[in-house]
């Protein structure tokens, strides 16, 4: 054959060769999940937030579920979804094994989950607060950026003794009782009675780390603030301390029979109830017990309600296909459902 007749033949190969790799490159992409802009996200200073919508109503129905045992962990706040919602993922979809560790070395947290995240101890991360900016450098400086995809809305809930005879509190009446400007009920309104606050420790998790953040505006904790270790070691200390105040995770808090969670309000006087009226009382419960106040937090009309966030590693591993396929899973309509059903307030 001669030259003149061999160009367009390459030509022509050469444009075939393309088609097909082109066409490939699409098919594994619509096919995987994998999104090139994700990929190259570590180039950016912040958390990339999913903006993706799964398609189906049911867990059977969510596509690119990888088949392992992957290890999860992090925030407390999310203990009532992994004992109600993972239970039944796992029932569902046997394929996609999930295992709770919790770090010997720390208090389990969003932020001890996030930074085991980026050790590479875990596959992804339940968070109850935003990626901070010095998780994101660290992830950085190993070479991926992070994904926060909410999943569900939480509030924190303010509880008292039920003893206590008070409307309500203002977010800066809480501000002003944590940092120790405020050291008596008289003093908003109440009775004649030392308040004695209760609180985790700020490396304890990302309940503390946002009311720190967004209550006390960074503020530190007054000499008053009595330490503990858990909720429920503050829950029992409550409710045998007249003067005694805490907060929490709202599904952990309003369901409770020996302590009462106050309305909040940003003014004096216009508070909302993170309850459903009417209010149920102790010796009601537990044969009835208080649900969340779903409309106000959804609404936003609650004024202390959060995002619970899936964190996820952006390395086009397996481990980030992991984490996008748990938070679709919950984003589903039975995902949902289930959430409402651990007690959190659904975010779509």
């Amino acid at each position: 054959m001669s030259q003149k007749n061999e160009i367009p033949l390459l030509i022509l190969s050469f444009a075939i060769t393309a088609g097909l790799i082109a066409g490939g490159f699409w098919w594994f992409t619509k096919n995987t999940g994998f999104n090139l802009n994700q990929s190259n996200s570590s180039n950016t200073n912040n958390p990339q937030v999913s903006t993706e919508k799964p398609s189906g109503k049911t867990f059977t129905s969510i596509k690119n579920v990888p088949t392992g045992l992957f290890n999860y962990g992090g925030s407390t706040s999310w203990a009532p979804i992994r004992l109600t919602v993972d239970s039944v993922i796992t029932a569902v979809r046997p394929e996609f094994r999930l295992r709770y560790v919790e770090t010997s070395k720390a208090t389990p947290g969003s932020g001890t989950g996030i930074q085991s995240l980026i050790d590479g101890q875990l596959a992804f991360a339940q968070s109850s607060r935003p990626v901070l900016d010095q998780e994101l450098s660290r992830a950085q400086q190993r070479g991926f950026s992070l994904n926060q995809i909410p999943v569900a809305i939480d509030g924190l809930a303010v509880a008292v003794n039920p003893s206590l005879n008070i409307p309500g509190l203002t977010l800066d009446q809480i501000k002003s009782i944590y940092t120790g400007k405020i050291n008596n009920w008289s003093q908003v309104g109440g009775p004649n009675i030392p308040i004695k606050p209760y609180s985790r420790r700020i490396t304890d998790g990302g309940t503390v780390e946002l009311f720190v953040q967004d209550i006390l505006g960074g503020q530190p904790f007054g000499s008053q603030v009595e330490l503990v270790s858990t909720t429920t070691q503050a829950l029992q200390k409550l409710a045998g301390s007249p003067g005694g105040i805490y907060y929490a995770s709202a599904p952990e808090v309003v369901p409770q029979c020996s302590i009462r969670p106050l309305p909040l309000g940003r003014t004096q006087g216009n508070y909302t109830a993170p309850y459903q009226e009417p209010f149920v009382l102790p010796n009601e419960c537990p044969g009835k017990r208080n649900k969340l106040n779903i409309e106000a937090f959804q609404s936003g009309k609650y004024p202390i309600t959060r995002n619970l966030f899936v964190v996820v590693k952006q390395t086009g591993q397996i481990e980030q296909q992991a984490g996008v396929a748990y938070a679709n899973l919950l984003l589903t309509e039975q995902g949902q459902e289930l959430i409402t059903q651990a007690g959190f307030v659904k975010i779509r």
